[in-house]
């Protein structure tokens, strides 16, 4: 091998492994939260459907899923922030608090 094709070969390597070193760096950094994504959601009651809903039923329980009928009045599921009431199913508009079955 001349020396061309060894300092070509060397500046590939260095090339590499300093991509890999930013990489690895980045990987390393913490995850923050996006606090305005985490914003975006509100809870709408009678939208979910069957089996769908996103509720909890307090510390250390969940009832996620557990919804029985689609549009269940009690159950809710995360929609986008200022959507819920816009929501129109069979049963009528979504609701910001839970409703009458």
């Amino acid at each position: 091998m001349n020396s061309t094709n060894t300092s070509t070969s060397v500046r590939f390597v260095l090339s590499a492994l300093a991509a890999l070193s930013a990489g690895a760096a980045l990987a390393q950094q913490p995850q923050m939260p996006d606090a305005k994504a985490a914003d975006a959601k509100e809870k709408c009651y009678g939208v979910a459907m069957a089996g769908k809903n996103d509720c909890a039923a307090g510390p250390g329980t969940t009832c996620a899923g557990t919804a029985k009928a689609d549009y269940q009045p009690n159950s809710w599921k995360y929609v986008p922030a200022g959507t819920c009431t816009s929501i129109k199913t069979p049963k009528g508009m979504g609701s910001l608090t839970p409703m009458k079955g």
